[in-house]
């Protein structure tokens, strides 16, 4: 447990921790253990979106930050946080469960915060070097050299470089990753500091398919995409596949000005781009672009049948902004004004090319285009979003410093643009604009340098997810939307409180109770296209839910080289409110929230005594439900990782560390998470007499067991 004398709920794994764990691991990963996380990995090695619960709420209501720079995608909010840094480069990874900063850059936070922080360049000219292997041929290169203090100048940096490969832990496919990551700093004075980092991630897995719980009881962990092609087969491996690439970068700038006066500069860009690529059966004759009916596909005859094709998504994405903090400290008081733009850009597209017997094809061949040119999609996509956030905070230190009360005001005005381009579209562009302020107040007494009080009130909003919210995805085969847009385009938004007691010692304690209030909770519900394998989102107004629970975290200090850490979190939701879907009401009000298990519990032990060290790792999540009805759900479900590792003798210059990594001893065979929910999952009659049909929730299956073995050694 890092000391900290924030008046919020915070927990954080440095470098120390990191450095002892699997270099393949997620940063969603990394804090599996933290107080109130249900997070695990789909495999030893993974370049896709984390997959975490915090409090209840999953990784699209959590603000992921890196360095100041946004990580969720701005329309969607899924966080490629594997595709930002290496874990080798990680500082240290911190977890705000209850709110955000109120100058973090996000529009998706009303469950906490996430924050990647990049390592400092060494102080001298300094090589690292590592690499890792272990089951499923995982494995993993990494190198990194700092400068060390350039001549005289005050600039220093590091730059890295990873290679990482894999087969899936099951079913067929592999995945790859390159990635880059790089920093230089300048020193103007004590005071002053300019940072530039840059990274760069070239990605690509073979697609998870995610089971309905049937599928899941009926073939376990033997459910995955087909290792062999037969005519009209779109779960081929080959022809799953997700690419993750990035590229980003900024400029960190702090100046402290004349009289108590400081300024934070942040301008920032990150590129993210695919293509993710799916198999689909596409009607020969009599299927539709949009809601418009085709004689037939170009150069194909009307004849009664389909084409089986790969269906690639070459989606492109441009986020860019500049982040600033304006601070005057006088005495007790520091006032802060804070100011965030962004901007975004998104395009979006399908492109069908046919497969022939042995399920491959050729972007020599044209791909399959209907009235004399008109690529087949289900949409053709352009996204843009502006935003401007304005934010005023004051915080007043009293009693020698012993109290504390922060109080600020955020006030965030968003615009988004979505066009869909298919004949017949409706709507064809919708615009929105929102207004949303978010204020907090936070404030915390320090009974004794050791002991210390903390209560808050925060909020926070996320704007509709998925360009589904704003515009239709419309099917092949009926000309009919597969999603509908909102009804009622409305933020979702938090209120929460918490209180809390920390106390630092021989035995560190933090407890905290919460308490929030959620309205138009809205959920995706999440299936699979038929004739297809791609998954399809209908955005849903879950309306509001309230929830109260309690979390508690304890650590020892080194005791004859041993520490110990204990988490746990217990958690109560309850929907507000019946839901209208599918024509009728459902009575869902006073049942219990989606992915919300009562109890989450952790306990982990160290040993380090310099020359050998090891962990081990115990987790356990409750039952929780995966449909508003609580009609259907997954169960409880345990996870047991080690580490251990030795640092060998000094070889010359080189200092070397060899460490074996286990996850998932005892190879359990478990659903993690809850990957798409839905309403109900049986026909369920509504208050006002009609029958409203089901459909299955989707899961995500935890990895197997793995190990890897990693040599390393610093050359300094």
């Amino acid at each position: 447990m890092v000391p900290t004398s924030k008046p919020k709920t915070l927990s954080e794994v440095t470098q120390v921790y990191i450095s002892k764990q699997s270099p393949l691991l997620t940063p969603g990963a990394l804090i599996a253990n933290l107080a109130g996380v249900q997070s695990n990995n789909e495999g030893p090695i993974s370049t896709t979106a984390d997959i975490l619960h915090v409090r209840g709420f999953d990784q699209t209501q959590i603000a992921m930050v890196y360095e100041g720079m946004p990580l969720a995608d701005p329309f969607t909010y899924g966080a490629y946080t594997a595709s930002m840094v290496d874990d080798e480069n990680l500082a240290s990874v911190k977890l705000q469960q209850g709110s955000a900063d109120l100058t973090a850059p996000t529009y998706n936070a009303v469950g906490g915060q996430m924050t990647l922080s990049l390592r400092q360049p060494a102080a001298k000219p300094t090589f690292y070097v590592e690499g890792s292997g272990g089951t499923k041929s995982t494995n993993k290169e990494f190198v990194r050299a700092d400068t060390g203090e350039i001549g005289h100048s005050g600039i220093d940096g590091f730059v890295s470089g990873s290679y990482s490969s894999g087969n899936l832990w099951r079913g067929p496919g592999s995945l790859d990753r390159w990635h880059i990551d790089a920093a230089a700093r300048k020193n103007w004075t004590d005071q002053d500091l300019s940072e530039m980092i840059f990274g760069l991630t070239r990605a690509n897995q073979t697609e998870w398919l995610y089971p309905t719980l049937a599928q899941w009881r009926a073939k376990g962990t033997g459910f995955y995409t087909d290792p062999t092609y037969k005519p009209g087969d779109v779960n081929f491996y080959k022809i799953n596949t997700k690419a993750t690439n990035a590229t980003l970068g900024a400029i960190k700038n702090h100046f402290a000005l004349s009289n108590g006066f400081s300024l934070d500069l942040e301008p920032y860009g990150v590129e993210t781009y695919g293509p993710n690529n799916y198999g689909a059966s596409i009607p020969i004759a009599g299927g539709y672009l949009g809601t418009e009916r085709y004689a037939s596909l170009d150069g194909y005859p009307a004849t009664p049948g389909t084409i089986t094709a790969i269906s690639i998504h070459p989606w492109w994405q441009l986020s860019s902004g500049v982040n600033m903090v304006g601070s005057w400290a006088r005495g007790p008081n520091v006032l802060s004004l804070s100011y965030w733009y962004s901007y975004v850009v998104h395009t979006e597209i399908q492109y069908h090319y046919p497969l022939d017997a042995f399920g491959q094809y050729t972007r020599n061949n044209p791909y399959l285009t209907v009235f004399g040119g008109m690529p087949v999609t289900q949409y053709d996509i352009n996204g843009v979003q502006q935003l401007n956030a304005l934010g005023l905070d004051d915080r007043l230190s009293l009693l020698g410093d012993r109290l504390t009360i922060d109080a600020g005001l955020r006030a965030n005005m968003l615009g988004r643009q979505i066009t869909e381009n298919l004949p017949g579209s409706m709507p064809y562009k919708s615009v929105k604009n929102i207004f949303e302020p978010v204020p907090q107040i936070l404030i915390s007494y320090r009974i004794t340098p050791s002991d210390q009080i903390y209560v808050n009130g925060t909020t926070g909003y996320r704007t509709p997810a998925a360009f589904q919210a704003q515009v239709p995805i419309y099917s092949f085969t009926t000309g009919l939307p597969t999603s509908v847009p909102l009804h009622s385009y409305v933020p979702e938004y938090m209120i929460g409180e918490e209180a809390g007691f920390r106390h630092e010692g021989p035995l560190n304690l933090n407890l905290a109770a919460f308490h929030y209030n959620l309205v138009h909770y809205q959920i995706n519900s999440v299936s699979y296209l038929p004739g297809t394998s791609i998954l399809v989102s209908q955005p849903i107004d879950a309306g509001g839910e309230e929830a109260e629970g309690a979390q508690a975290e304890l650590a020892t200090r080194p005791w004859h080289h041993f520490s110990a850490y204990v988490s746990g979190q217990f958690l109560h939701t309850t929907i507000g409110n019946n839901i209208a879907f599918g024509g009728d009401t459902l009575p869902t009000r006073g049942k219990t929230e989606v992915a919300s298990p009562k109890l989450i519990a952790s306990t982990s032990l160290t040993y380090d005594d310099t020359v050998n060290f090891g962990t081990l790792s115990v987790r356990y999540s409750d039952a929780q439900y995966s449909t508003l009805m609580n009609d259907q759900g997954m169960p409880a479900f345990f996870g047991v990782d080690a580490s251990i590792g030795r640092t060998l003798p000094t070889v010359g210059r080189a200092h070397p560390k060899l460490m074996l990594s286990l996850l998932n001893i005892g190879d359990i065979h478990s659903l993690t998470s809850v990957n798409g929910f839905t309403v109900a999952s049986r026909p369920t009659k509504g208050l006002f007499g009609n029958t409203v049909a089901g459909s299955q929730p989707n899961y995500v299956i935890g990895t197997g067991f793995a190990a890897i073995a990693t040599l390393s050694a610093t050359i300094e």
